[in-house]
């Protein structure tokens, strides 16, 4: 059976490669619309009740008014903005989240794509806060790099373009601490207070890596790096797209530095626990397009259409 799939904002730099990942599934026919019509309200609202998936690739206020274009009961629904990602109404869509989060996205017809800061963060801490080993209440620092395409088309024009003298540097932003993803962060961090979360851009088009260091003398249960590994590689088990790498493993550093591409070109993620037993470090590294937007919403559609949760991202 081939399932039939809309993208609205199929231009836009998450629409692109939404598209590439469909277009070598093969399970999946892609509905289209030509570029001029792409504002087209009729034209769109037509695709989308005829498709059994819509996947949302618009800012929020897009996303909020395509919703309400869908009257067909049978059409799910992915949204890639942050529009509904603590709305509980929709399921979020991490299937790594918990034992129980795969089900709740497979059995859902409204799924929201979390955000690429957020899936990595969540998936190096959510366990430990969920255990208790890190305390809700922990003062949490997280600081991410991140390749300029996660700012979208006027962002990659101006690096591509170097239309702005600076930005052959590295450039911190959200300068106010108060970034978008910290609602989901908090939640599904678990976490009694938003973390204190400083992200960087730098001169790359796309990798990106989250550091969070801890304080074993201020955890509810001391861990060394090795208890660290032990607890995560267990939570992780076989999930197909997640690895936890031994302490011990050097062989993807180079020359003692840490490469924030390692996981560029794929859907996965990778959580390392760098630092020393007293200050253990978290980094979790993805590809911003990839498990941090448009693999993730691949890999929730396969669910959602029960499907092998890996088709067309392996």
């Amino acid at each position: 059976m081939r399932y039939k799939i809309y993208v609205d904002g199929q231009h836009g730099t998450t629409g692109l490669r939404v598209h590439e990942y469909l277009e070598r599934h093969p399970h999946v026919e892609v509905l289209q619309i030509d570029f001029e019509q792409r504002r087209d309200q009729k034209v769109r609202a037509a695709r989308m009740n005829e498709a059994d998936l819509v996947v949302l690739c618009l800012p929020e206020a897009g996303s909020r008014e395509a919703v309400g274009l869908v009257e067909n009961p049978r059409t799910k629904i992915i949204d890639a903005s942050t529009e509904f990602r603590t709305n509980d109404q929709w399921a979020y869509g991490l299937p790594e989240l918990s034992p129980f989060q795969r089900e709740k996205v497979r059995s859902s017809n409204r799924v929201s794509v979390p955000g690429c800061h957020a899936s990595a963060a969540i998936l190096a801490l959510g366990p430990l806060v969920r255990e208790g080993i890190v305390p809700e209440d922990y003062p949490v620092s997280i600081h991410s790099i991140t390749g300029y395409s996660g700012g979208g088309k006027q962002m990659i024009h101006d690096y591509e373009q170097e239309a702005i003298k600076g930005f052959e540097l590295p450039r911190p932003y959200a300068l106010g601490l108060a970034h978008k993803h910290l609602p989901e962060m908090k939640k599904f961090i678990g976490l009694a207070k938003n973390p204190i979360f400083m992200p960087i851009v730098g001169n790359f088009y796309k990798g990106l890596a989250v550091t969070i260091p801890l304080r074993a003398d201020l955890l509810a249960e001391a861990k060394s790096r090795r208890g660290l590994y032990d607890f995560l590689s267990a939570t992780y088990g076989d999930e197909p797209f997640v690895e936890v790498v031994d302490p011990d493993d050097d062989s993807r550093f180079l020359l003692g530095t840490f490469l924030v591409d390692g996981c560029n070109d794929t859907n996965r993620a990778e959580i390392f626990i760098l630092g020393n037993d007293e200050t253990p470090m978290l980094v979790c590294r993805l590809d911003n397009l990839g498990k941090g937007a448009s693999g993730a919403a691949i890999q929730n559609m396969n669910l959602m259409l029960d499907l092998p949760e890996t088709t067309g991202l392996v």
